[in-house]
C-alpha cells in the first residue's frame, strides 16, 4: 500500500481565533455571568447557573456560522447542549443539583466515546477532523482518506478509549466535589476542571499522534528498503 499523503497546509490564524472564542464563551463568559447575576443583581444560584449555560450555545452558533456548515462535531455539541438543557429543567431545582447534572453530562460524553468504539468510526475520528483540518474540501478529503491505513484506525480508537475513560473519571470527581464544596467555588472550578482535562488530553493526543506517525513513517521506510533490497537481489 502506498504511503499516507502529506497533510495539506492550513491557516494557523483561524485555529487561534477559534480557540480564543471557545475558551472565552465556554469558560470566561459563564463565570463572569454567574458572578455578576448573583452578586450585583440578586439572582438565585440556580437561575444564574442556568443563564450562564447560554454561552456555550452561542459558541456553537458562532462556529456553525463561521464554518457555514454543521459537521458531525457540531451535531454532537448541539445534542449535548439539548440534553443539558432538558436535564437541567427536570428534577430538583437547586444549584447543587444543576452542578451534578452538568457533571453527569460530561460523564455521558465519556460514555459516548466508549460507545463509539463499536461504531464504524470512533468519535475521535470526527473530533480529529475538526481540529486537524481547516474545514476545506481538500483537507477534509485528506483526513477521510487516512482511514484506509490500519495504523491510523488504531490511533483513532486508542485516542477515543483514553478520552472516554478520562471524562468518565472527571465527571465522577466533579460530582463528588459538588457535595463538598460551595456553589461559588464549583462555578469557577468546574469549567477549569473540564478544560484542564481537555488541555492534558490535547497535549497527550498531540504527542501520541506524532509518535504513531513517526512509527508509521519508520515502518514505511523499512518496508521500502526491504522491497528495494529484494528487487536488487532478484535482478542480480
Amino acid at each position: 500500500m502506498s504511503a499516507p499523503p502529506a497533510r495539506p497546509a492550513r491557516s494557523g490564524g483561524s485555529s487561534a481565533i477559534g480557540w480564543v472564542l471557545t475558551i472565552g464563551l465556554n469558560v470566561v463568559a459563564p463565570i463572569l455571568t454567574y458572578n455578576t447575576l448573583t452578586q450585583d443583581h440578586g439572582w438565585s444560584e440556580f437561575s444564574a447557573l442556568l443563564l450562564s449555560g447560554a454561552w456555550p450555545v452561542l459558541d456553537t452558533a458562532v462556529m456553525a456560522a463561521w464554518r457555514r456548515k454543521i459537521d458531525e462535531f457540531a451535531m454532537v455539541t448541539l445534542v449535548f447542549l439539548v440534553i443539558t438543557a432538558v436535564v437541567s429543567l427536570v428534577g430538583p431545582h437547586t444549584a447543587r443539583a444543576l452542578l451534578v447534572k452538568d457533571s453527569a453530562v460530561t460523564g455521558l460524553f465519556g460514555l459516548l466515546c466508549l460507545g463509539t468504539l463499536l461504531a464504524p468510526r470512533p468519535l475521535m475520528f470526527y473530533f480529529g477532523r475538526k481540529f486537524a483540518t481547516d474545514g476545506t474540501p481538500g483537507s477534509t478529503a485528506w483526513w477521510n482518506g487516512m482511514w484506509q491505513y490500519e495504523g491510523f484506525r488504531s490511533t483513532m480508537r486508542t485516542m477515543t478509549l483514553v478520552w472516554g475513560v478520562a471524562y468518565v473519571a472527571e465527571a465522577l470527581v466533579r460530582v463528588a466535589l459538588a457535595y463538598v464544596l460551595s456553589t461559588r467555588t464549583m462555578v469557577t472550578l468546574s469549567p477549569v476542571m473540564i478544560y484542564s482535562v481537555l488541555g492534558v488530553l490535547g497535549v497527550w493526543t498531540a504527542w501520541f499522534g506524532k509518535r504513531r506517525a513517526a512509527e508509521g513513517a519508520r515502518r514505511q521506510a523499512e518496508a521500502e528498503a526491504e522491497a528495494a533490497a529484494a528487487s536488487g537481489a532478484a535482478t542480480a
